[in-house]
């Protein structure tokens, strides 16, 4: 017991040891990085636990800049070089990092959801791109620099079988890199490759590449790279330096002939000789290399290329490939609506709206482009670039209510007379109330308003006039209509008659000169009552008799308020029975009358016997009173028999 107690100090700092040299050792292993080459590009993984900034002046310095991830393949390529850095030091299970790349927002530039990059642009420049691998939603954040990290997750099976999640956060500065950061990938561009050297016998190589990386296994060399060769031995054998070269446009070689390290011991059983299709052998270990059916030796007797240069697709997206003479060259054509770019090997769309083909609208399309009409327009017909106007008007299309007129894209709408335009289109027709303005009202002494239009009448005892405004006096009027002449004019009080307190108009005097006529009060009747109407054509009585409007008809008016073509008899029969509604009228007032001045005798009379009838009792209370008075008396009570009165005469004697 007291030995284990001793032995805790010291397994203490040996278990803090063993997790020390489980972290990933960026600082100590800043020196190690991994290579991969493909295409035209090579990508560097690097330990490192540097700002973004920082680790893009890193790969500057060398002549690239933090990687791009523009496309699945691409992101395969950076994943390779990532497990390779991996394998190179000792993590822990479970353990997170991040490394730079080079997608970067400045500050001030906002989020936008709508772009694939979200408003990321890479450090290198160029277009945006359509691929993306977000870890989770960006933040909208304008205020500061944000930069974008691979999240490399140990965790998983197998590391290599997963692409690496984008990881947004702060840029990082020298003191404080950032959070999980421990590493960064640089990408630098080459015109073109070598192949990798074939050795035909024992030997080694080692790459030196123009961004100072050193690798012994490439899949491609870059451009201007230096190559060391040593056959058999390192320590006495043969060495050779090669350097990677431009022989012809787009031909880039080693110039060196043949396998290097040949061996007569080995021959065609090492490395196939070297050889990247066939290997023959000859006489005393000689042996060369050969190719396939379909394919030709180049100069530098290794390699294979097929006798066709449009086998390996060296065109890109739509455009097709087309072999030159003798098998030694191709050439790339876009189809129609397309156009080779810079580099002759891939195609872009060609906008053709630019040239204006289209009468209106000119919409364009990948390899093409369409034609639209604008709106209040129609295409003409199949095959036709011509637009044509829509005619919204026709029937069972119209979106007016009552009157629509064409035009050349459009249309507008209106009302008929009596109507005014309403709605928040302006496609409804509103009536219009001709009666509502009392002060420059349309008729003498009421007003009726219709559906597009209004009628005149006048007040009991008047006569509408032959012009179907004015009031003239009847037979039995009591008083002239009252309200002065109302001249034309609109209002907007629909189903009520409007009543005027006075009314005055010209009359002939002897000479035939016009004068005007004393203006008289009417009838007591209120300002603006409305009077209802049993129908419209038709003025009845309506209420408690005393109140009737004259029968007047509809009368189409001019601009002048007047009334055109009246006929004489209809005219007269209308006085006619305005003179019987009059009288029916009078006899109606007399019966309210006497029946009021029943009722006002009755009251009277009541009135009469309540105050004798007062009277008499107050005399009555003055009257002397009886002593006998300031007592109540009780009840009488019948007795079903009477008690015997012992005082009484016997019967048969006399009292």
């Amino acid at each position: 017991m007291m030995a284990t107690s001793a032995g805790l100090p010291l397994l203490l700092p040996l278990l803090l040891l063993l997790l020390l040299l489980g972290q990933p050792q960026a600082g100590a292993g800043a020196h190690r990085e991994a290579v991969v080459c493909a295409g035209n590009a090579c990508y560097t993984a690097h330990w490192g636990r540097l700002s973004a900034a920082e680790a893009q002046l890193h790969c500057s310095k060398n002549g690239g800049n933090l990687a791009t991830v523009r496309s699945e393949e691409e992101a395969w390529h950076i994943q390779q070089a990532l497990t390779q850095l991996l394998e190179s030091e000792v993590t822990m299970a479970g353990w997170v990092g991040k490394f730079w790349i080079g997608l970067q927002r400045e500050k001030g530039k906002c989020l936008d959801p709508s772009l694939p990059l979200k408003g990321f642009s890479w450090v290198g420049g160029g277009e945006d791109t359509l691929y993306t691998n977000w870890n989770k939603e960006v933040r909208s954040s304008c205020i500061s620099r944000r930069c974008v990290s691979l999240l490399l997750y140990l965790s998983q099976p197998s590391q290599a079988s997963h692409l690496p999640k984008w990881s947004e956060s702060p840029c990082g500065s020298p003191t404080s890199p950032g959070s999980k950061i421990e590493g960064f990938v640089c990408k630098f561009s080459f015109k073109g490759m070598c192949q990798p050297l074939a050795l035909g016998g024992p030997g080694w190589v080692n790459y030196t590449t123009p961004f100072n990386a050193t690798s012994s296994s490439l899949e491609a060399v870059p451009f201007a790279s230096a190559a060391t060769v040593a056959c058999g031995a390192r320590e006495d054998g043969q060495e050779h330096y090669l350097m990677c070269r431009e022989k012809a446009p787009d031909v880039f070689d080693w110039g060196n002939l043949g396998p290097l390290c040949v061996s007569a011991q080995y021959g065609c059983s090492f490395n196939n000789g070297g050889c990247q299709q066939d290997c023959f052998e000859g006489g005393n270990g000689s042996f060369r290399c050969g190719c396939r059916p379909g394919f030709r030796l180049l100069d530098d007797l290794v390699t294979c290329a097929s006798r066709n240069p449009c086998s390996s697709n060296p065109c890109g997206g739509p455009a097709t490939c087309e072999q030159g003479p003798h098998g030694k060259s191709y050439t790339c054509h876009c189809p129609q609506g397309y156009q080779l770019d810079s580099s002759q090997r891939d195609c872009l769309d060609v906008d053709e709206c630019q040239e204006s083909p289209c009468p209106q609208e000119c919409v364009n399309t990948p390899g093409s482009f369409r034609c639209e009409c604008w709106v209040g327009y129609e295409p003409g017909g199949p095959g036709e670039g011509v637009c044509q106007d829509v005619d919204e008007c026709a029937p069972g299309r119209s979106p007016c209510s009552q009157e629509c007129t064409n035009t050349d894209g459009s249309f507008y709408c209106s009302c008929e007379k009596g109507y005014v335009l309403a709605g928040e289109d302006s496609t409804q027709c509103q009536d219009v109330d001709e009666c509502a303005d009392m002060e420059n009202g349309l008729c003498d002494s009421l007003c009726l308003n219709t559906q597009g239009s209004f009628r005149c009448g006048c007040l009991p005892g008047w006569e509408l006039g032959l012009d179907g405004v004015s009031c003239t006096p009847g037979p039995t009027s009591l008083a002239p209509p009252s309200g002065p002449p109302q001249g034309e004019g609109a209002g907007d009080r629909e189903g009520k008659l409007v009543y005027s307190a006075t009314v005055s108009r010209p009359t002939r005097g002897p000479e035939g000169t016009s004068k005007e006529a004393p203006t008289t009060k009417g009838p007591s009747f209120p300002r603006n009552a409305p009077i209802t109407l049993a129908a419209p054509d038709v003025l009845a009585p309506s209420g408690p008799p005393g109140v009737w409007m004259e029968p007047s008809t509809h009368h189409a008016m001019a601009t002048t308020g007047r009334v055109e073509n009246t006929d004489e008899d209809s005219v007269a029969k209308q006085s006619d029975e305005g003179t019987d509604g009059q009288k029916l009228l009078l006899f109606y007032i007399l019966g309210t009358v006497v029946a009021i001045l029943l009722l006002l005798a009755l009251a009277l009379g009541l009135l009469v016997y309540r105050k004798r009838r007062a009277k008499r009792e107050e005399e009555k209370e003055k009257k002397p009173q009886n002593a006998a008075d300031s007592y109540s008396w009780a009840p009488e009570r019948a007795e079903s028999r009477a008690l015997e009165n012992q005082y009484s005469p016997t019967p048969g004697t006399d009292c």
